[in-house]
């Protein structure tokens, strides 16, 4: 699979979407936020923004009652977007009902794509079912060292669902990628890894570890507050990121949000 740049400077530009938590019902909610009405919005912030980019990513969690109905939703949902959209399943995805939408005109269910002629980008799947924490298997492990000897040359974004580094909130970091050593182990026997992309965590993160950039991202509906021991819940509103790939490795990326306000939670909520 590949992506095209339709940028004069040959950079590739995504925008990451995540956790949209959807529901068959038109009235679903996720602590007290309707995810569909939410995650309409945030789409809708994109089309008015006249954003120009190449793909999008949904690094898991698209669904909440794991319906068909519900990846049926996100499909329609995406479509004023008109890009391509690469995604991967999260810990509350069911996967038999996430590939009923595929073939889709815009969902591809890949686990590798060329991005331009100088990145590449591996999907992994870190779900393990029945559970919230993630893990990689030795197939996945196996593909990620694969993908990163074949394409040497290439710089490299890695997705998953899971945080394969703590965020500092105990009761996020107890649902972490599970021996994430053994992910690390991969990316440093290589040196073509610039970046690791991820959902779950409902928040902003953006540093360095073992010199690779490792980003999370914004919920478009719930958002969880940083730094809290305890389940706890952010006033901050949905959003999205946005990377820009650099022909030379580098890379920019921010976060861009809904107006302050808006989808706000059922602050009391103990957890979900």
């Amino acid at each position: 699979m590949k992506v095209t740049s339709n940028s004069s400077d040959s950079s590739i530009k995504l925008l990451q979407i995540t956790d949209t938590h959807l529901f068959e019902a038109t009235d679903g909610s996720l602590l007290s936020v309707n995810t569909g009405e939410s995650f309409k919005a945030v789409v809708n912030a994109i089309v008015e923004q006249e954003c120009r980019f190449d793909a999008l990513l949904a690094t898991g969690d698209i669904s909440q009652d794991h319906s068909e109905a519900s990846y049926q939703c996100f499909e329609r949902g995406i479509e004023p977007l008109l890009k391509p959209c690469f995604w991967l399943p999260g810990n509350h995805d069911y996967k038999p009902n996430m590939t009923s939408v595929i073939p889709s005109p815009q969902i591809q269910q890949v686990d590798h794509v060329l991005l331009g002629e100088h990145w590449q980008m591996i999907l992994l799947d870190s779900q393990v079912v029945g559970v919230p924490h993630g893990r990689l298997s030795d197939k996945q492990l196996a593909l990620l060292d694969e993908k990163l000897a074949q394409y040497a040359d290439r710089h490299t974004l890695v997705l998953l669902h899971h945080h394969p580094i703590l965020v500092g909130s105990a009761w996020l970091d107890q649902h972490t990628l599970k021996d994430a050593d053994d992910f690390w182990q991969v990316v440093q026997k290589h040196n073509n890894v610039n970046a690791v992309l991820c959902g779950h965590v409902h928040q902003d993160m953006n540093v360095m570890h073992h010199g690779v950039r490792v980003m999370a991202t914004p919920s478009t509906c719930v958002q969880f507050k940083p730094n809290s021991d305890d389940f706890a819940l952010d006033a901050t509103s949905p959003g999205w990121r946005e990377l820009v790939l650099k022909a030379d490795g580098q890379l920019e990326t921010y976060v861009k949000r809904l107006p302050a306000g808006c989808f706000q939670p059922d602050f009391s909520s103990a957890g979900y």
